[in-house]
C-alpha cells in the first residue's frame, strides 16, 4: 500500500473527501516554494502535487507556464526538485508527494535512474500527462513495478470507448479534467462534473479525484461533494506569481482545504 492507498483509507474511514493541492517545484524560488511545501499539511492538504518544471507545458494555462518559467529562471532542475521531496520528507513520513509533469526531464535522466532517485527521495506517485496509455511500457508500468501510483486524467472527451484503456493501469486515484481546455481556462461545475465522477465509477473502484477551474473554498466543496475530492493548482500558484507571502497563501489554502473537507 502506498501513501497514497493509505491516505484515501483514511480519508474515508473518516468520511472525509481529499484536498489536493499543486504546486510549482522552486516557484518562485527554491526557499520560498519549498516553506510553502512544508506547510501545506497543516493547512489541510492531504496529497501535495508538486510541479516539474518544463520548457513546453501544453496541457498547461498561462498562470502555470509562468511559474514553471519563474521556477526554471531561479534555476529549478529534476534534481533539485527531488531535492525538495527529500527536504519535505525530513519532517514529514506521511503525507503523499505526487510529481507531476511531462516526459522529456524523466527520459533525458533515464527511466531507471529517475525511478530509484524518485523512490529515495519520498516521491509516491506521477502523473505525467504527455504520454497516453499507448505508451504505458514507457514508464507507467515499470513506475507500478517500483512502487509508484502512476495516475492518469480522464477528460469530458474520454468517451465509453476509450475509457477502460485509460483505467487499465491507472492506480492511487483517477484524476478527472472537470473542463475541455488547460488549465485555469474555466469554472468548474458540480451539475457537469457529477454524471461524469459516476460514469467512471461505474468502471473502477478508484478513488476519483476533481482537478481544473476550482478557485475559491464554495466551488471547492461543490466539486468534492460529487467526487472522492478535488485538486487546486492555478488559483494558488496565482498567489505566488502575485507575490504573496508563504504565510499567506497558505492561509488561503487552508480556506479552499477547509471547503473541500466540508462536503
Amino acid at each position: 500500500m502506498t501513501r497514497i492507498d493509505a491516505k484515501f483509507a483514511e480519508l474515508n474511514a473518516a468520511g472525509k473527501k481529499a484536498f489536493v493541492a499543486y504546486v510549482m517545484a522552486g516557484d518562485p524560488d527554491y526557499e520560498t516554494s519549498l516553506e510553502v511545501v512544508k506547510g501545506l499539511p497543516e493547512a489541510g492538504v492531504d496529497i501535495i502535487e508538486l510541479g516539474l518544471p518544463f520548457t513546453d507545458p501544453m496541457a498547461d494555462g498561462p498562470t502555470i507556464q509562468l511559474a514553471g518559467q519563474r521556477a526554471l529562471e531561479a534555476g529549478m532542475t529534476l534534481e533539485r526538485t527531488l531535492q525538495m521531496a527529500r527536504e519535505f520528507r525530513k519532517t514529514d513520513d506521511s503525507t503523499p508527494i505526487v510529481m507531476m509533469g511531462y516526459y522529456n526531464p524523466i527520459f533525458n535522466r533515464g527511466v531507471e535512474q529517475f525511478l530509484s532517485d524518485a523512490n529515495a527521495a519520498g516521491i509516491d506517485g506521477l502523473i505525467v500527462v504527455d504520454l497516453p496509455p499507448e505508451e504505458d511500457d514507457e514508464l507507467c508500468i515499470p513506475a507500478q513495478k517500483a512502487g509508484l501510483n502512476f495516475i492518469r486524467l480522464a477528460t469530458p472527451t474520454t468517451d465509453d470507448k476509450r475509457l477502460p484503456k485509460v483505467l487499465q493501469n491507472t492506480s492511487g486515484f483517477v484524476y478527472y479534467v472537470s473542463i475541455t481546455g488547460i488549465t485555469g481556462a474555466a469554472a468548474a461545475e458540480a451539475a457537469d462534473v457529477a454524471p461524469e465522477v459516476a460514469r467512471i465509477k461505474a468502471a473502477t473502484d478508484l478513488p476519483i479525484v476533481v482537478g481544473f477551474g476550482i478557485r475559491t473554498p464554495e466551488t471547492s466543496r461543490e466539486i468534492a461533494n460529487v467526487a472522492d475530492g478535488c485538486v487546486v493548482g492555478s488559483a494558488i500558484v496565482a498567489k505566488l506569481g502575485d507575490g504573496d507571502s508563504p504565510a499567506d497563501v497558505l492561509s488561503f489554502v487552508r480556506g479552499l482545504a477547509d471547503g473541500a473537507h466540508s462536503a
